[in-house]
């Protein structure tokens, strides 16, 4: 996690710029990052709070740009759900998108004795704070000097090439692959839509088409060579 928070780093501090340079004061900005915590729905949700755009654009904004955690808590019940409700609450506030992957990808199945249930909890810790103190304090660092440097300095460009590395990183596979084309291309053929609506719009095409999709890709070469070895070795 330390080495993929090198380059959250460029997003976290770019989101903390962002911020002030809306016209957001000191305290506002540090509450938002403190309280928040959802990068990709700060940046989707700055630009309408500096429009003044009505709040209920501006909740389901934010609301469709995360829907993604929907699907990640849904994955994660099976890994989770020996934990009180209370615990179960903080840990989604401190789980990340980038947490979640490096979690899932090295432990497939969810734990069967409480010593992996231990070794699970003690990964995901680790990868959640050493997350959360990079972002923050890069947000919280972007937040204080954000008035102090140049437009030239093309920050709005760092923070799109960070944010467009983790989204690749992401894409693990064709059918989410195929989903950020699919959004990408959706939110320019509707850039002109006010409120940055555009974001909505894609995010609601992909996922309706990753739904069509989806069904007809279990049947892939992929898929069906996990089955075989499901078989082999049940």
């Amino acid at each position: 996690m330390a080495g993929v928070s090198i380059g959250l780093s460029a997003w976290s501090f770019m989101t903390g710029v962002a911020m002030v340079k809306s016209g957001m004061s000191l305290t506002e900005a540090v509450l938002m990052s403190l309280l928040v915590f959802a990068g990709s729905a700060q940046l989707a949700a700055l630009p309408l709070i500096a429009a003044s755009a009505p709040l209920w654009v501006i909740l389901a904004t934010a609301f469709c740009v995360n829907l993604r955690f929907v699907v990640f808590s849904l994955h994660l019940r099976d890994y989770l759900m020996f934990l009180p409700r209370v615990k179960r609450m903080y840990l989604g506030y401190f789980t990340g998108d980038v947490t979640y992957v490096l979690f899932t990808s090295r432990f497939p199945k969810p734990a069967q004795t409480d010593t992996q249930r231990r070794a699970q909890m003690a990964y995901l810790w680790g990868g959640n704070s050493t997350n959360w103190v990079t972002w923050q304090f890069m947000s919280l660092l972007g937040i204080f000097l954000g008035n102090a440097l140049p437009a030239r300095w093309g920050l709005e460009f760092a923070g799109i090439l960070a944010l467009l590395g983790v989204a690749c990183s992401l894409a693990t596979n064709r059918l989410r692959a195929l989903s950020a084309v699919v959004a990408g291309a959706a939110a320019v053929a509707v850039y002109g839509l006010p409120y940055r609506l555009n974001i909505v719009a894609a995010i609601v095409v992909a996922v309706a088409v990753c739904l069509l999709i989806e069904p007809y890709s279990r049947t892939s070469p992929d898929r069906q060579s996990n089955a075989d070895d499901r078989g082999n070795h049940g």
